[in-house]
Protein backbone atom coordinates (compact mmCIF):
# COMPACT_ATOMS: atom_id res chain seq x y z
CA UNK A 1 0.00 0.00 0.00
CA UNK A 2 2.79 2.19 0.46
CA UNK A 3 4.49 1.81 -2.78
CA UNK A 4 1.43 2.57 -4.25
CA UNK A 5 0.87 5.62 -2.65
CA UNK A 6 4.56 6.52 -3.81
CA UNK A 7 4.35 5.88 -7.28
CA UNK A 8 1.36 7.73 -7.43
CA UNK A 9 3.27 10.57 -5.91
CA UNK A 10 5.79 10.41 -8.24
CA UNK A 11 3.60 10.15 -10.92
CA UNK A 12 1.98 13.49 -10.48
CA UNK A 13 5.49 14.95 -10.03
CA UNK A 14 6.56 17.72 -11.89
CA UNK A 15 9.88 17.21 -13.85
CA UNK A 16 12.55 19.36 -14.23
CA UNK A 17 11.95 19.83 -18.06
CA UNK A 18 8.03 20.65 -17.56
CA UNK A 19 9.29 23.56 -15.33
CA UNK A 20 11.66 24.74 -17.28
CA UNK A 21 9.57 25.03 -20.68
CA UNK A 22 6.78 26.42 -18.40
CA UNK A 23 9.56 29.55 -17.99
CA UNK A 24 10.09 29.46 -21.20
CA UNK A 25 6.28 29.56 -22.16
CA UNK A 26 6.27 32.38 -19.53
CA UNK A 27 8.92 34.20 -20.68
CA UNK A 28 8.22 34.31 -24.77
CA UNK A 29 4.35 35.09 -24.50
CA UNK A 30 5.60 38.29 -22.31
CA UNK A 31 5.70 40.91 -24.87
CA UNK A 32 2.28 39.84 -26.51
CA UNK A 33 0.75 39.77 -23.31
CA UNK A 34 2.38 43.33 -22.14
CA UNK A 35 0.53 44.80 -25.54
CA UNK A 36 -2.80 43.23 -24.85
CA UNK A 37 -2.64 44.80 -21.26
CA UNK A 38 -1.82 47.85 -22.96
CA UNK A 39 -4.97 47.50 -25.29
CA UNK A 40 -7.36 46.97 -22.60
CA UNK A 41 -6.13 50.11 -20.67
CA UNK A 42 -7.32 51.51 -23.94
CA UNK A 43 -10.60 50.68 -23.89
CA UNK A 44 -10.68 51.55 -20.36
CA UNK A 45 -9.40 55.31 -20.38
CA UNK A 46 -8.98 57.57 -16.77
CA UNK A 47 -9.37 61.37 -17.68
CA UNK A 48 -8.83 60.55 -21.51
CA UNK A 49 -5.87 58.70 -20.82
CA UNK A 50 -4.68 55.36 -20.92
CA UNK A 51 -3.74 53.78 -16.93
CA UNK A 52 -1.88 51.39 -18.60
CA UNK A 53 -0.09 52.67 -20.80
CA UNK A 54 3.83 51.11 -21.59
CA UNK A 55 5.79 53.61 -19.57
CA UNK A 56 3.32 52.75 -16.24
CA UNK A 57 3.41 48.90 -16.92
CA UNK A 58 7.12 48.88 -16.79
CA UNK A 59 7.20 51.70 -13.40
CA UNK A 60 4.53 50.21 -11.76
CA UNK A 61 4.88 46.38 -12.58
CA UNK A 62 8.36 47.06 -11.33
CA UNK A 63 6.86 48.25 -8.19
CA UNK A 64 4.62 45.45 -7.63
CA UNK A 65 7.88 42.72 -8.43
CA UNK A 66 9.82 44.67 -5.88
CA UNK A 67 7.29 44.28 -3.62
CA UNK A 68 7.46 40.51 -4.40
CA UNK A 69 11.29 40.42 -4.25
CA UNK A 70 11.49 42.11 -1.11
CA UNK A 71 8.65 39.72 0.22
CA UNK A 72 10.40 36.41 -0.39
CA UNK A 73 14.11 37.26 -0.40
CA UNK A 74 13.93 40.19 2.50
CA UNK A 75 16.30 37.86 4.84
CA UNK A 76 19.12 38.34 2.20
CA UNK A 77 19.79 41.67 3.43
CA UNK A 78 21.44 41.06 6.53
CA UNK A 79 24.42 43.17 7.61
CA UNK A 80 26.99 39.73 7.12
CA UNK A 81 25.91 39.89 3.41
CA UNK A 82 26.21 43.43 2.95
CA UNK A 83 29.47 43.85 4.94
CA UNK A 84 30.68 41.16 2.42
CA UNK A 85 30.04 43.46 -0.68
CA UNK A 86 32.96 45.33 -2.00
CA UNK A 87 32.53 49.28 -3.57
CA UNK A 88 33.43 47.53 -6.71
CA UNK A 89 30.33 45.05 -6.35
CA UNK A 90 28.28 47.74 -5.69
CA UNK A 91 29.92 49.87 -8.68
CA UNK A 92 28.85 46.98 -11.07
CA UNK A 93 25.23 46.28 -9.53
CA UNK A 94 24.59 50.02 -10.48
CA UNK A 95 25.56 49.89 -13.66
CA UNK A 96 23.88 46.39 -14.49
CA UNK A 97 20.98 48.07 -12.72
CA UNK A 98 21.15 51.07 -15.10
CA UNK A 99 21.75 49.15 -18.17
CA UNK A 100 19.24 45.94 -17.47
CA UNK A 101 16.55 47.50 -15.04
CA UNK A 102 15.99 50.68 -16.73
CA UNK A 103 17.74 51.12 -20.16
CA UNK A 104 17.02 48.08 -21.90
CA UNK A 105 13.34 47.22 -20.97
CA UNK A 106 12.86 51.14 -21.55
CA UNK A 107 14.01 51.01 -24.94
CA UNK A 108 12.33 47.51 -25.52
CA UNK A 109 8.95 48.81 -24.21
CA UNK A 110 9.38 52.45 -26.33
CA UNK A 111 9.78 49.75 -29.19
CA UNK A 112 6.47 47.76 -28.32
CA UNK A 113 4.86 51.03 -28.90
CA UNK A 114 6.43 51.47 -32.10
CA UNK A 115 6.46 48.48 -34.19
CA UNK A 116 4.90 44.55 -33.80
CA UNK A 117 5.50 42.09 -31.25
CA UNK A 118 6.95 40.09 -33.68
CA UNK A 119 9.52 42.01 -34.40
CA UNK A 120 10.66 42.91 -31.22
CA UNK A 121 10.84 39.15 -30.21
CA UNK A 122 13.05 38.47 -33.48
CA UNK A 123 15.42 41.61 -32.96
CA UNK A 124 15.54 40.38 -29.68
CA UNK A 125 17.60 37.50 -30.78
CA UNK A 126 20.28 39.87 -30.98
CA UNK A 127 20.96 39.80 -27.41
CA UNK A 128 22.64 35.78 -27.49
CA UNK A 129 25.24 36.74 -30.43
CA UNK A 130 26.03 39.86 -28.94
CA UNK A 131 26.62 38.00 -25.61
CA UNK A 132 28.88 35.15 -27.21
CA UNK A 133 31.14 37.87 -28.62
CA UNK A 134 31.68 39.71 -25.43
CA UNK A 135 32.30 36.83 -23.86
CA UNK A 136 34.79 35.43 -25.93
CA UNK A 137 36.51 38.83 -25.81
CA UNK A 138 36.26 39.57 -22.48
CA UNK A 139 36.07 36.47 -20.44
CA UNK A 140 37.90 34.48 -22.57
CA UNK A 141 35.05 32.16 -23.14
CA UNK A 142 35.97 29.00 -25.37
CA UNK A 143 34.03 28.46 -28.01
CA UNK A 144 33.93 26.09 -31.46
CA UNK A 145 32.94 26.91 -35.13
CA UNK A 146 29.02 25.74 -34.76
CA UNK A 147 28.59 28.40 -31.94
CA UNK A 148 30.14 30.65 -34.03
CA UNK A 149 28.61 30.14 -37.35
CA UNK A 150 25.30 29.48 -35.86
CA UNK A 151 25.53 33.17 -33.95
CA UNK A 152 26.75 34.91 -37.41
CA UNK A 153 23.28 33.35 -38.87
CA UNK A 154 21.17 34.83 -35.77
CA UNK A 155 23.06 38.30 -36.26
CA UNK A 156 21.95 38.24 -40.21
CA UNK A 157 18.13 36.76 -39.32
CA UNK A 158 18.05 39.60 -37.21
CA UNK A 159 19.47 42.74 -39.54
CA UNK A 160 17.42 40.98 -42.31
CA UNK A 161 13.97 41.10 -40.21
CA UNK A 162 14.78 44.66 -39.48
CA UNK A 163 15.56 46.01 -43.01
CA UNK A 164 12.86 44.19 -44.51
CA UNK A 165 9.92 45.47 -43.35
CA UNK A 166 7.71 47.51 -45.22
CA UNK A 167 8.02 51.59 -45.27
CA UNK A 168 5.93 53.14 -42.24
CA UNK A 169 5.47 56.47 -40.59
CA UNK A 170 8.07 55.79 -37.94
CA UNK A 171 10.92 54.74 -39.93
CA UNK A 172 14.45 56.38 -40.60
CA UNK A 173 16.21 56.20 -43.50
CA UNK A 174 19.94 54.43 -43.25
CA UNK A 175 22.94 55.46 -45.47
CA UNK A 176 22.48 52.30 -47.79
CA UNK A 177 19.09 53.55 -48.80
CA UNK A 178 16.90 50.94 -46.13
CA UNK A 179 14.11 51.71 -44.28
CA UNK A 180 15.05 51.02 -40.36
CA UNK A 181 12.20 51.30 -37.88
CA UNK A 182 12.67 53.18 -34.56
CA UNK A 183 10.92 50.64 -32.82
CA UNK A 184 13.61 47.69 -33.98
CA UNK A 185 16.27 50.22 -33.98
CA UNK A 186 15.23 50.88 -30.43
CA UNK A 187 15.02 47.16 -29.59
CA UNK A 188 18.71 46.60 -30.87
CA UNK A 189 20.19 49.13 -28.73
CA UNK A 190 18.38 47.26 -25.52
CA UNK A 191 20.01 44.31 -26.75
CA UNK A 192 22.73 45.34 -26.24
CA UNK A 193 22.30 47.07 -23.29
CA UNK A 194 21.20 43.75 -21.53
CA UNK A 195 24.87 41.74 -23.54
CA UNK A 196 26.58 44.13 -21.49
CA UNK A 197 24.48 43.50 -18.42
CA UNK A 198 25.04 39.59 -18.77
CA UNK A 199 28.43 39.84 -18.93
CA UNK A 200 29.10 42.11 -16.32
CA UNK A 201 26.58 39.88 -14.23
CA UNK A 202 28.85 36.94 -15.24
CA UNK A 203 32.06 38.37 -14.39
CA UNK A 204 31.48 40.30 -11.50
CA UNK A 205 28.17 39.35 -9.61
CA UNK A 206 27.82 35.32 -9.82
CA UNK A 207 28.81 35.40 -6.07
CA UNK A 208 26.23 38.08 -4.75
CA UNK A 209 23.13 36.50 -3.15
CA UNK A 210 20.24 36.26 -5.23
CA UNK A 211 17.83 38.71 -2.91
CA UNK A 212 20.42 41.82 -2.86
CA UNK A 213 21.35 41.21 -6.32
CA UNK A 214 17.60 41.18 -7.79
CA UNK A 215 16.25 43.82 -5.39
CA UNK A 216 18.69 46.23 -5.66
CA UNK A 217 18.42 46.12 -9.72
CA UNK A 218 14.78 46.56 -9.65
CA UNK A 219 15.06 49.57 -7.16
CA UNK A 220 17.61 51.23 -8.88
CA UNK A 221 16.33 50.57 -12.14
CA UNK A 222 12.87 51.45 -11.41
CA UNK A 223 13.82 54.54 -10.12
CA UNK A 224 16.51 56.06 -12.60
CA UNK A 225 13.52 54.80 -15.56
CA UNK A 226 11.01 57.20 -12.89
CA UNK A 227 13.57 60.26 -13.40
CA UNK A 228 14.33 59.68 -17.21
CA UNK A 229 10.49 59.38 -18.15
CA UNK A 230 9.99 62.47 -16.06
CA UNK A 231 12.95 64.14 -17.85
CA UNK A 232 11.61 62.86 -20.98
CA UNK A 233 7.90 62.68 -21.05
CA UNK A 234 6.89 65.55 -18.12
CA UNK A 235 5.16 64.87 -14.97
CA UNK A 236 1.64 64.42 -16.69
CA UNK A 237 3.09 60.73 -17.78
CA UNK A 238 2.32 58.96 -14.48
CA UNK A 239 -0.45 61.12 -13.85
CA UNK A 240 -2.40 57.38 -13.10
CA UNK A 241 0.36 55.37 -11.81
CA UNK A 242 -1.83 54.76 -8.61
CA UNK A 243 -4.99 53.81 -10.45
CA UNK A 244 -6.24 50.67 -8.69
CA UNK A 245 -7.53 49.26 -12.04
CA UNK A 246 -3.25 49.59 -13.02
CA UNK A 247 -2.21 48.03 -9.73
CA UNK A 248 -4.52 45.31 -9.84
CA UNK A 249 -3.31 44.04 -14.09
CA UNK A 250 0.05 45.17 -12.64
CA UNK A 251 0.16 42.57 -9.77
CA UNK A 252 -1.07 39.97 -11.55
CA UNK A 253 1.23 40.79 -14.59
CA UNK A 254 4.14 40.81 -11.62
CA UNK A 255 2.97 37.74 -10.03
CA UNK A 256 3.58 35.82 -13.47
CA UNK A 257 5.89 36.83 -15.48
CA UNK A 258 8.49 37.64 -12.19
CA UNK A 259 7.55 35.01 -9.47
CA UNK A 260 6.26 32.14 -11.37
CA UNK A 261 8.37 32.32 -14.22
CA UNK A 262 11.77 33.28 -12.60
CA UNK A 263 10.86 30.34 -9.51
CA UNK A 264 10.12 27.50 -12.45
CA UNK A 265 13.01 28.63 -14.82
CA UNK A 266 14.86 28.35 -11.56
CA UNK A 267 13.44 25.05 -10.39
CA UNK A 268 14.05 23.27 -14.29
CA UNK A 269 18.05 24.53 -13.93
CA UNK A 270 18.46 22.56 -10.78
CA UNK A 271 16.80 19.66 -12.37
CA UNK A 272 18.33 20.05 -15.79
CA UNK A 273 21.50 20.50 -17.71
CA UNK A 274 23.31 23.60 -19.20
CA UNK A 275 22.47 22.30 -22.75
CA UNK A 276 18.59 21.45 -21.94
CA UNK A 277 18.17 24.94 -20.87
CA UNK A 278 20.04 26.64 -24.07
CA UNK A 279 17.73 24.40 -26.04
CA UNK A 280 14.35 25.35 -24.20
CA UNK A 281 15.57 28.71 -24.41
CA UNK A 282 16.27 28.95 -28.21
CA UNK A 283 12.31 28.32 -28.32
CA UNK A 284 11.24 31.73 -26.88
CA UNK A 285 11.22 33.59 -30.64
CA UNK A 286 8.37 30.61 -31.55
CA UNK A 287 6.41 31.01 -28.39
CA UNK A 288 7.05 34.94 -28.84
CA UNK A 289 5.30 34.54 -32.39
CA UNK A 290 2.70 31.88 -31.42
CA UNK A 291 1.40 34.21 -28.73
CA UNK A 292 1.54 37.31 -30.69
CA UNK A 293 -0.92 35.57 -33.00
CA UNK A 294 -2.53 34.03 -30.62
CA UNK A 295 -3.52 36.92 -27.92
CA UNK A 296 -3.09 39.62 -30.52
CA UNK A 297 -3.94 37.98 -33.85
CA UNK A 298 -0.44 39.66 -35.33
CA UNK A 299 0.80 37.39 -38.44
CA UNK A 300 3.98 37.07 -39.51
CA UNK A 301 5.10 39.35 -42.17
CA UNK A 302 7.60 38.43 -45.34
CA UNK A 303 10.49 39.75 -43.85
CA UNK A 304 9.70 38.07 -40.60
CA UNK A 305 9.24 34.50 -42.27
CA UNK A 306 12.75 35.73 -43.31
CA UNK A 307 14.55 36.61 -40.39
CA UNK A 308 13.11 34.48 -38.44
CA UNK A 309 14.01 31.25 -41.01
CA UNK A 310 18.00 32.17 -40.43
CA UNK A 311 17.47 33.28 -36.98
CA UNK A 312 15.96 29.26 -36.17
CA UNK A 313 18.72 28.34 -38.25
CA UNK A 314 21.36 29.85 -36.49
CA UNK A 315 20.02 28.02 -33.12
CA UNK A 316 19.96 25.32 -34.60
CA UNK A 317 23.88 25.39 -35.38
CA UNK A 318 24.57 27.24 -32.05
CA UNK A 319 22.46 23.78 -30.66
CA UNK A 320 24.95 21.35 -32.00
CA UNK A 321 27.79 23.13 -30.70
CA UNK A 322 26.49 23.24 -27.42
CA UNK A 323 25.68 19.52 -27.74
CA UNK A 324 29.61 18.85 -29.04
CA UNK A 325 31.14 21.00 -26.46
CA UNK A 326 28.57 19.19 -24.16
CA UNK A 327 29.68 15.59 -25.48
CA UNK A 328 33.72 16.44 -25.36
CA UNK A 329 33.48 18.02 -22.13
CA UNK A 330 31.68 14.70 -20.27
CA UNK A 331 33.96 12.16 -22.74
CA UNK A 332 36.77 13.81 -21.25
CA UNK A 333 35.53 14.17 -17.88
CA UNK A 334 35.36 10.18 -17.90
CA UNK A 335 38.74 9.41 -19.36
CA UNK A 336 40.14 12.00 -16.57
CA UNK A 337 38.41 9.82 -13.81
CA UNK A 338 39.11 6.02 -15.45
CA UNK A 339 43.01 7.35 -15.41
CA UNK A 340 45.79 4.76 -16.63
CA UNK A 341 43.71 3.34 -19.81
CA UNK A 342 46.53 0.49 -21.04
CA UNK A 343 48.20 0.79 -24.57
Amino acid sequence: MTKLRSSHRQSFRISGQTYLWLAISIFGASSAVTRKITEIGAENLIGGTNPISLCNVLFVGNLCALIILITIYWRDWNKVALKQLSFKNWFNLTIVAILSGAIAPGLIFQGLALTQVNNIVLVGRLEPPLTLALSVWLLKERVNIWQVVGAIASFIGVILTITLQPPTNAMMMSAGGFHIGVGELLAAVGSVALSVSIVITIKYLLQIPAGIYSIFRTALGTVIFFFLALRLYGGDHFMNAFSPFLWRWMFAYAGIIVVVGQSFWIRGLRACSVSMASLASSFIPIIGILAAYLILAEAPTQAQYLGGGVILFGIFLSQVGIWRQSSTEEKQTIENKIGFKGI
